[in-house]
């Protein structure tokens, strides 16, 4: 009697220990599953937190080039009028959010400046590299504690020789502000490893200690800090207040653009969860399998005790299937929310495509919109002058001319304005010849700079397709960009456009492309690391935006070049109805 008892605790023992080794190794299993899908989701979170931060300061790298050819610049230099400098310097860095603005000689000394009474910073390395006829870039704290990033932009004279530097900063504090306590908690990290931009305050100018965990640098927080390691993820401990996690998975992602690392923590208290969830549902399906078992051996001492304790059992599964089904429920909601939100990214990300193309064609814009305005002032002046020589023929001429000037002028600006509103109503008829010639007028300017010949005959009579005026520009302006840069360098640079039916085929003379079938994948991109031309966004952007259309975008390498053909759905009379 007694060994037989202690024969079946021993068997239950040995069954309950297998069972806690299996859930235990489940457990394991489902936390690093679990772990890959919140890295997955947390490195889309912290590729956009710096896409966003690259694009913020990108614009005053931007600022510092175009302020750097502004004439009033070029006359301080030669010894005029520094007040009116310093007047224009003002107003720009009010109109642009820009901290300061400081305009400096070859050596650094400091001509006029937006702002002269605020804290200075170490510019010189910036302002050595522009001396070389280089960009300089990088970060920096202010005497007064503040962090700032800056771009040096050197300014050359009439010889190409550099005169001079323009010296544009940010007030990273200011750009916080806009994303301050949003999730998860992503960081920027210096060359020297400090926390220098973040969402979460209490993290600025931290430094991860190396020897000495919860070691205080000279001018960072002293906060509570330990890691360890996860199959290939890695988790910090932390206690560093209420608006970060206690256990976070630790991401990294290198900017070689602005010379920082993003660093994201992302709560692995969903992980583990998820990982106890599973667990249980393993360790309630064995022991109700034992149980049973136990149960049948047992059913020859009562066969009521045996029918009771198995309705318990069933009690029990049944509790435990409807907070998994609830549990499925609460996972379903949530991953529609996170469609919804995704949905909203790539709406973000297609307007940062044509803010992106805005930006490469506003020095050509600019150029044309000058030289009409260049000759309407000399026209102006001519039919004053002839008008004093009661010559009223000769300036009805010139008034005619000016006329046509304001014309051209009226159509440019025109096609900008269309390419720049937002567009979000449903597929409607749209004349694709006219969206056409649109987008070849406005890269105009950068086919000139890029020396491209441009084979383009449009048909007289309109082709009418369904889909959005604006957005179907979006995509003709990307493929006629990306091949103006791929022939860059070529001995033959010619652009064909060809229009049949309703399918339009873009071709160019330039290498081809190297990897055909990664061409629409988001951040592809076959130019070098850190350009300014794009983020290889244009191609992924058009692919979707020709597919919300019912059409198909496709390309491949012809004969002397790159390919993309673009086929649209023509606009039946009954669509409309």
């Amino acid at each position: 009697m007694v060994d037989g008892y202690l024969r079946r605790v021993f068997v239950v023992m040995g069954f309950i220990a297998l069972v806690a080794a299996a859930t235990a190794g489940v457990w394991r299993y489902g936390y690093v599953q679990a772990l890959d899908q919140l890295a997955r989701q947390g490195r889309s979170d912290l590729a956009l937190a710096s896409d966003r931060l690259t694009g913020q300061l990108q614009r005053y790298r931007e600022l510092a080039v175009l302020v750097a050819d502004h004439p009033q610049v070029g006359a301080v230099l030669t010894g005029e009028d520094v007040a009116a400098a310093e007047a224009l310097l003002l107003e720009i860095a009010d109109k642009t959010a820009a901290e300061d603005i400081r305009l400096t000689d070859a050596t650094g000394f400091v001509l006029a400046r937006a702002h002269p009474e605020l804290a200075e910073f170490d510019m010189a390395p910036l302002v050595r590299r522009a001396a070389q006829g280089a960009l300089g870039w990088g970060n920096g704290t202010t005497t007064d504690g503040g962090r700032v990033f800056a771009y040096a932009a050197p300014v050359f004279d009439g010889q190409s020789q550099v005169k001079g530097a323009v010296v544009v900063t940010a007030d990273l504090a200011t750009i916080e502000l806009d994303w301050v306590g949003s999730n998860p908690a992503v960081f920027f990290t210096n060359a020297g490893e400090q926390v220098f931009i973040t969402n979460r305050s209490e993290t600025v100018l931290w430094t991860r200690p190396e020897d000495a965990p919860g070691l205080k640098p000279a001018d960072g927080p002293a906060l509570p800090f330990d890691s360890y390691r996860v199959g290939r993820h890695e988790v910090w401990q932390m206690g560093w207040g209420p608006y970060l996690p206690k256990k976070a998975l630790h991401l990294v992602r290198l900017l070689p653009v602005i010379g920082m690392k993003g660093e994201a923590l992302v709560d692995v208290a969903p992980a583990r969860r998820l990982a106890t969830l599973q667990a249980a549902a393993l360790a309630a399906l064995c022991l109700a399998f034992g149980a049973m078992l136990f149960l049948a051996t047992e059913r020859r001492r009562t066969l009521a005790q045996a029918n009771a304790q198995l309705e318990a059992r069933v009690a029990e599964r049944t509790a435990a299937l409807l907070d998994t089904n609830t549990q499925l429920r609460r996972e379903a909601i949530e991953r529609e929310e996170a469609q919804t939100a995704l949905k909203r990214a790539q709406e973000d990300l297609m307007r940062a495509g044509k803010l992106s193309a805005l930006g490469q064609m506003s020095a050509g814009l600019s150029h044309e919109l000058n030289q009409p305005l260049m000759a309407i002032q000399t026209f102006a002046e001519n039919a004053v002058a002839f008008l004093e020589r009661d010559t009223p023929a000769r300036a009805s001429d010139n008034l005619s001319r000016i006329s046509d000037m304001a014309r051209r002028m009226g159509r440019i600006i025109k096609n900008l304005r269309a390419f720049s509103r937002q567009e979000s109503e449903p597929a409607v008829r749209v004349d694709l010849i006219e969206v056409l010639n649109s987008a070849v007028e406005l890269t105009l300017p950068h086919l000139r700079h890029g020396g491209i010949t441009l084979d383009f005959t449009p048909p007289d009579a309109p082709v009418w397709v369904s889909g959005g005026e604006v957005r179907l520009g979006q995509v003709f302006v990307n493929l006629i960009s990306n091949a103006v840069d791929a022939m860059a360098g070529q001995d033959t640079r010619v652009l064909r456009i060809d229009i049949a039916g309703e399918t339009v085929t873009v071709a160019d003379t330039g290498p081809g492309i190297a990897m055909p079938a990664q061409m629409f994948d988001p951040f592809y991109s076959t130019k070098e690391v850190g350009a300014s031309e794009g983020m290889g966004l244009g191609l992924s952007i058009s692919y979707s935006i020709i597919q919300s259309f019912g059409g198909k975008i496709s390309g491949h390498n012809g004969p002397e070049g790159a390919e993309f053909v673009v086929e649209l759905n023509g606009w039946a009379d009954e669509a409309a109805a």
